[in-house]
């Protein structure tokens, strides 16, 4: 018995008090705590168990059977005192929990409160809505609320033990399978964590094959490290292979556990009167007394259960403030997902503000490809102003080499800048450099699949974008002559040395008669891109889903109103080219129309030309000047006409078309969809939240119930962590 003495002494009733005061948080509904659990089914003898270790006479009758968790701890003090109360489950209503909260008792000695005690429990089980009969009447037979005795007093020893509800394995009259799953899961709710010490109690007298609580034991704790064996009702076993088979078990000879079993004697259901000293008496008998000393016996069974509770917490408290302390940081993190509270419209015009400044933030950030702004711009459909230039780089180069209808007859390079190959065998193509980094733009944009139009897309732009199948751009034919000199003599008048002045337009309408389809291709890839970035964007900002959702929804019709709007502006911008007569003041056509001329004068020169190499160094051709004015003398006025058709539509065209490609990108892209007043990035700013209407408002960002649920329980969680760890750390 000297080590009671010497547990006692060495007990840190500082430590064990700390860890009641978290269990009194409910704190081990987040983090598990060191906790001695006492576990068996029913008729194991567990309710004369606890008396004996508590001296609390826990009722035998059936229908005051353990039918909750009851969290028993006793403390040392030099004034007797007895707290009850009621702590509610985890899964608690907030009425429940308010009404079991409000059950607290007090008693001025541990002897009233033993005498009272069975009246009591009725009152307890009352609060917690349990039947008074579990045989008959209303209310659930079973609670996961635990009932908290706290014993003080001079002769008390530090000491917790959590009692758990019987395992059975058979209904009887008002109880269900539903029950033997409700106590099974609250055992195992108990059993599971690794600070948890399990008290399986055996009765002696029956096969401990047959005990459920052992199988339940071995699910947790595979190699019995934290398993406890207490073998009750000795005086039961008369056999004497029955005796020695007990006696195998707490050597250790059968079915071994790492702390070992326990045998004692408890007052029997009938209520003997006998003390403890008496019953253990038994114990001075064969063959019980051939065992150790610490392994029978009520006393030997306090003292290893006051020393294994130390013993764990003591190695435990370490990790449990560590764990408190990280179970804290997790709650914060998920707090601030949530965002910002929003209960009522000042916290939700707020709240909304916030993230249209961001969004806006993002949106400058993107246009002027400042990708170091933020990390969410290592997303690729972030980086805004990067695709858009890349598919306008892909248009231009598209435009400048298949736009026109058919190419025009190749003269000198320098007179226009859209060449012409008369080679029918070969593909028009750009410079090498030129055309490689073309190519890379376009495996960009097959990278980025502009092209693929998700159905949720199309629904939302069906109206505005036009299809995007992978496509090769026509090239153009090459009958330009022909079909110059089919349109002349279709429409020609009584002219003299001229031609209709409306021929121009007509043979300009028909030259560029593609640029329509595929400036709304490019249009189309604009607005596919830059509405994937609003909406990336948003995601990125916005992690609650309805609330995107909500928002989404508000702004999607101003949207597709400033989509339609720059689709309408290209539009504009193609009739203006392709329906008014063609014009410019633009000196280049005059320079490019002389070197049309000049050229063809060349042309027809040079078989006349001489080589000279003697003046210069260098060869010179050489020309009479008279053969000048009869240079042309041979061409017939349609033929005349037909060149001066072409070297006019050809001067104008290719001005015409550098000055498209310019509007479309500065009036249609860069104005409409990105930098102008009314482009789509201005749709979600802090001044539209302003004008909201505070039941707009509330439908885009009110909180969802279960937003609100997960913000009060982090909220509560936090504030019973953040005070356990003060207790921990004091």
């Amino acid at each position: 018995m000297t080590v009671s003495r010497e547990v006692t002494t060495l007990s840190d009733p500082t430590l064990l008090e700390k860890v009641d005061k978290l269990r009194d948080l409910n704190i081990g509904q987040h983090v598990p705590l060191p906790q001695l659990v006492v576990a068996g089914d029913q008729s194991s003898g567990k309710s004369s168990l606890l008396e004996s270790l508590t001296g609390i006479p826990f009722p035998r009758d059936q229908s005051l059977c353990t039918r909750h968790a009851t969290q028993i701890t006793s403390r040392r003090n030099i004034n007797d005192r007895v707290d009850i109360r009621i702590i509610p489950g985890p899964r608690a209503s907030e009425e429940h929990r308010k009404e079991v909260e409000g059950f607290q008792m007090h008693m001025p000695s541990g002897l009233k409160f033993r005498e009272q005690f069975e009246e009591i429990l009725k009152k307890a089980n009352e609060k917690m809505g349990l039947r008074t009969d579990v045989s008959t009447g209303n209310g659930a037979v079973f609670s996961d609320d635990v009932l908290k005795i706290e014993v003080q007093g001079p002769h008390e020893d530090y000491l917790t033990i959590i009692d758990v509800p019987g395992i059975f394995r058979t209904t009887t009259q008002g109880t269900t399978k539903d029950d033997m799953v409700i106590v099974r899961d609250l055992v195992k709710k108990y059993i599971k964590d690794d600070r948890t010490i399990i008290l399986a109690v055996l009765p002696s007298n029956v096969d401990i094959a047959t005990q459920e609580i052992l199988e339940l034991a071995e699910d947790y704790d595979k190699n019995g490290e934290r398993t406890l064996g207490v073998l009750t009702k000795p005086d039961l076993v008369l056999e004497q292979s029955a005796q020695a088979a007990v006696c195998d078990l707490v050597k250790g000879k059968k079915r071994p556990l790492t702390l070992g079993y326990v045998v004692v004697r408890n007052r029997g259901a009938s209520g003997s009167s006998k003390e403890q000293p008496e019953l253990d008496q038994i114990f001075r008998q064969q063959p019980w007394i051939d065992l150790p000393p610490d392994r029978v016996g009520i006393s030997a069974l306090r003292e290893q259960l006051m020393s294994l509770l130390v013993d764990i917490t003591r190695r435990e408290f370490p990790k449990l403030l560590q764990d408190v302390s990280n179970q804290i940081k997790d709650c914060k993190r998920e707090l601030q997902s949530l965002g910002p509270p929003r209960q009522d419209e000042r916290e939700q015009r707020i709240f909304l503000s916030r993230i249209a400044e961001i969004f806006q933030d993002r949106a400058r950030a993107a246009l002027a490809a400042d990708y170091n702004a933020d990390p969410v711009f290592d997303k690729d459909e972030l980086r805004l102003i990067t695709h858009v230039v890349n598919i306008t780089g892909v248009f231009s180069a598209d435009f400048q080499l298949g736009a026109h209808s058919r190419h025009f007859e190749k003269l000198d390079p320098f007179v226009s800048s859209v060449a012409s190959d008369t080679d029918k065998d070969s593909d028009l193509k750009e410079p090498p450099r030129v055309e490689s980094m073309i190519d890379n733009l376009r495996v960009l944009l097959e990278k980025a699949r502009v092209d693929d139009i998700a159905l949720g897309e199309l629904t939302e732009l069906g109206d505005i974008i036009v299809p995007l199948p992978p496509h090769k751009i026509p090239m153009p034919r090459e009958d330009f002559s022909a079909w110059i000199n089919n349109v002349y003599l279709k429409s020609r008048g009584l002219d003299l040395g001229t031609f209709n002045a409306n021929f121009v337009a007509t043979a300009f309408a028909e030259q560029s008669r593609k640029w329509g389809d595929m400036t709304k291709i490019y249009m189309s890839r604009v607005i596919i891109t830059l509405h994937r970035f609003i909406a990336a964007a948003l995601r990125s900002i916005c992690s609650e889903e309805q609330t995107r959702s909500h928002l989404w929804s508000a702004i999607l019709d101003s949207l597709v109103e400033r989509y339609k709007t720059a689709m309408a502006q290209a539009s504009l911008l193609i009739e203006v080219e392709q329906r008014k007569k063609p014009y410019t003041l633009n000196k280049q056509f005059a320079e490019a129309l002389s070197k049309a001329r000049g050229y063809r004068v060349t042309e027809l020169l040079r078989p006349k030309a001489r080589k000279d190499i003697k003046q210069y160094g260098e060869t010179q051709y050489m020309v009479n000047l008279n053969d000048i004015a009869k240079a042309a003398e041979g061409k017939s006025n349609v033929e005349q006409l037909q060149e001066e058709i072409h070297d006019i539509l050809q001067a104008y065209y290719s001005l015409a078309l550098d000055r498209y490609i310019d509007n479309i990108f500065q009036l249609a892209v860069d104005y409409c969809l990105l930098h102008g007043p009314s482009s789509p990035l201005k749709v979600f700013t802090q001044d539209w939240v302003i004008n909201l209407e505070a039941e707009k408002l509330e439908w885009i960002v009110g909180e969802t119930k279960s937003s609100k649920k997960c913000r009060t329980r982090l909220v509560k969680k936090i504030a019973d962590l953040t005070d356990a760890l003060k207790i921990l750390k004091t």
